[in-house]
């Protein structure tokens, strides 16, 4: 899953053209006039609603780079009327993607399940990422990869794709930086739904369990479902060390089947630690002797407290989190 301060969406355009900027002219065809003073209103302070700041970034979209307010997107696209999109989020160091190959996997077998139109090829993807890292000049970075559904009644329907990279170093939690993660159980009841276990960009309920923890001031909501069972986190899948033994909820919840979590039992597999794919209780969770969670972007992170409560260790979780970096920079 993923953070939800995501790279941000190019600004929508009411144009049907890929990248298309400028507001249409008032005197096409039957088209209605807009009043000037409507147009200023919108903007809020006296400036024409066209002229709201927006991040002086160099995207990719749809094949072109384009900076700031010249990234734009059709309001036909279907990514941009009803939020029929998905997304991968890539951790990038020294300029290699971390996972990359599995990243570009998921976003096909996605596509495919979801039913969108073919996204651009892997090869374009490669070439796009490296282009976009050179525009803002970024080695360690950030990086969002967007397909929508494109514009329908097309022959045939081409699907939306632009890409974004921002400084990692912004996007790391506080308690990612400083070893000092906290996380807390979500007071909403959660339940994933027929499509949770795909990353698209219909994700309000997640982005409300984050703004939940931002507001009781730790990094990671956890998400129950109504009978109390442990899900995952906003942003992230959950693992707890119960008496020697790993264990995290299984993917038949309906989670995300997150590559990080992939990779985390691979590792412990590995080391000979004993894993297990099984339900976990609320309770079970408050009663961990270790707790940690995972994603893409933070990696592995150990919690040193859960809803205010410090947890007994985070040894096991520490190791992990080395030796899980030191093979994410070999493999690349």
């Amino acid at each position: 899953m993923n953070d939800p301060r995501e790279p941000g969406t190019p600004r929508s355009s009411g144009d049907n053209t890929w990248g298309a900027a400028d507001p249409p002219s008032p005197n096409a065809g039957d088209r209605t006039e807009v009043p000037r003073d409507a147009a200023t209103r919108a903007g809020g302070a006296g400036r024409p609603a066209w002229r709201t700041p927006v991040p002086d970034r160099v995207l990719w979209v749809n094949g072109k780079l384009a900076r700031g307010r010249d990234a734009a997107l059709s309001l036909f696209d279907r990514g941009a009327r009803d939020g029929e999109g998905i997304f991968e989020t890539v951790r990038v160091e020294r300029g290699r993607a971390h996972h990359w190959r599995r990243h570009l996997e998921r976003l096909v077998l996605a596509a495919a399940e979801l039913g969108f139109p073919v996204p651009p090829s892997p090869s374009a993807l490669s070439a796009a990422l490296g282009d976009i890292l050179a525009a803002n000049a970024l080695s360690d970075a950030v990086v969002r990869i967007t397909v929508t559904r494109g514009i329908p009644r097309g022959r045939p329907t081409r699907a939306g794709c632009w890409i974004d990279a921002e400084s990692l170093a912004g996007r790391l939690w506080r308690g990612t930086r400083t070893g000092q993660a906290r996380a807390m159980i979500s007071a909403v009841p959660f339940a994933p739904g027929p499509i949770g276990r795909f990353k698209t960009t219909s994700r309000l309920a997640y982005h409300l369990a984050r703004e939940e923890a931002r507001a009781g001031g730790v990094d990671e909501a956890v998400l129950c479902g109504a009978d109390g069972m442990v899900l995952e986190g906003a942003v992230s899948n959950v693992f707890a060390v119960l008496r020697g033994e790993v264990a995290t909820p299984p993917l038949s919840t309906g989670i995300l089947p997150g590559i990080t979590r992939a990779r985390v039992l691979e590792l412990c597999a590995s080391l000979g630690m004993t894993t297990r794919e099984r339900e976990l209780s609320r309770d079970e969770l408050k009663a961990a002797d270790e707790m940690f969670v995972t994603n893409s972007i933070q990696q592995i992170v150990p919690l040193v407290a859960l809803d205010g409560h410090p947890l007994p260790s985070r040894t096991l979780g520490a190791r992990l989190r080395e030796i899980y970096r030191e093979r994410a920079a070999a493999e690349g």
